[in-house]
């Protein structure tokens, strides 16, 4: 299933929504106008827009409430994007570079500033308070869910509950804030949006796992990164096969990630470990009960029509994808 497929019921929309996200991103400031650009023609999947536009057609016909939501979603996930890439010293992005990496850290901080403010402008001007508040409050959440990550690195002790904890506020939020904003904007009943929201989180839960399996590789695949191992961070499958293993092993095996994590064959050894302990299957069964979870409550909150469909086409899409 492509995504060209699943935005069927809402190509027209998302050719609407396209136009009206350029021209919130325009500035008279001839620089900022170049890099939102730049940024405009490096988009990604557009994944948040579209759950945002389903979760809005699933109810009724999109409004304007939904396309404001749409770009208020996408202006806020870009911002956050352009500072991670400062955060994390990433010099490219999609297979493109960065802001940073073109116009260093304090252009690339204040393009996210613009970006970010331009959201909040958005739904100002459109007194759309509540899409407002929706949203700022998933904002507020990654960043907890990032300094909440940073502080359990230091000491790599993060049991599952955490991890879960992690990835609901740092992924999930904004996943479950695009698909309760959609759904606000058309939907009568707040009782359907809390659902969506629901829905949008367990998505972003599955989705988190996902992107976590691909740093260890897998049979079709290819090779595998150690991104995150390098990085320090705990992710489900190398906390449960640490879980699984005696006292020893888990000093050896924290001690690699801790203080070895640079070099490429203890990255290696780490990578081996995880799999021979069977944390990638347990990964994949954890993912696969989050999917379900949201594909049930999908079926249960929205009526039957393609916007549906194609909202559980893309689950499935992004707990399938291979990159």
């Amino acid at each position: 299933m492509s995504l060209d497929t699943i935005k069927q019921p809402i190509a027209a929309e998302l050719d609407v929504f396209e136009k009206r996200f350029r021209d919130s991103m325009r500035s008279h400031v001839p620089l900022l106008d170049k890099i939102t650009w730049y940024i405009v023609q490096r988009k990604g999947k557009q994944v948040r827009p579209m759950l945002v536009l389903l979760s809005a057609r699933v109810f009724g016909p999109i409004t304007e409430a939904s396309y404001t939501a749409a770009s208020l979603v996408e202006l806020l996930h870009t911002a956050t994007l352009v500072h991670d890439d400062v955060v994390d010293d990433a010099y490219e992005r999609r297979g493109f570079f960065s802001i940073n990496a073109l116009w260093k850290n304090k252009i690339a901080v204040l393009v996210g500033d613009f970006l970010l403010s331009q959201g909040l402008l958005l739904s100002v001007r459109q007194q759309q308070f509540h899409l407002l508040e929706i949203v700022s409050r998933a904002v507020k959440e990654m960043a907890e869910g990032e300094l909440l990550q940073m502080e359990k690195a230091r000491r790599l002790d993060i049991r599952e509950e955490i991890y879960y904890d992690i990835i609901r506020q740092k992924t999930a939020s904004l996943i479950a804030a695009a698909c309760c904003a959609g759904a606000s904007s058309t939907a009568t009943d707040s009782a359907d949006a809390e659902r969506m929201r629901l829905f949008g989180e367990k998505t972003g839960m599955a989705f988190q796992i996902r992107d976590d399996l691909f740093d260890f590789g897998t049979d079709d695949v290819g090779k595998p990164l150690g991104i995150d191992i390098k990085e320090k961070k705990m992710t489900l499958p190398l906390i449960y096969a640490l879980s699984q293993a005696d006292r020893a092993t888990r000093r050896h095996i924290i001690n690699l990630v801790k203080n070895e994590s640079h070099k490429t064959e203890k990255v290696d050894e780490v990578i081996r470990f995880v799999r021979q302990s069977g944390g990638l299957e347990y990964a994949r069964q954890i993912m696969y009960r989050y999917r379900q979870e949201a594909l049930d409550l999908l079926n249960a909150t929205a009526p039957e029509s393609p916007a549906r469909q194609a909202l559980g086409d893309l689950l499935m899409f992004v707990t399938e994808r291979e990159k």
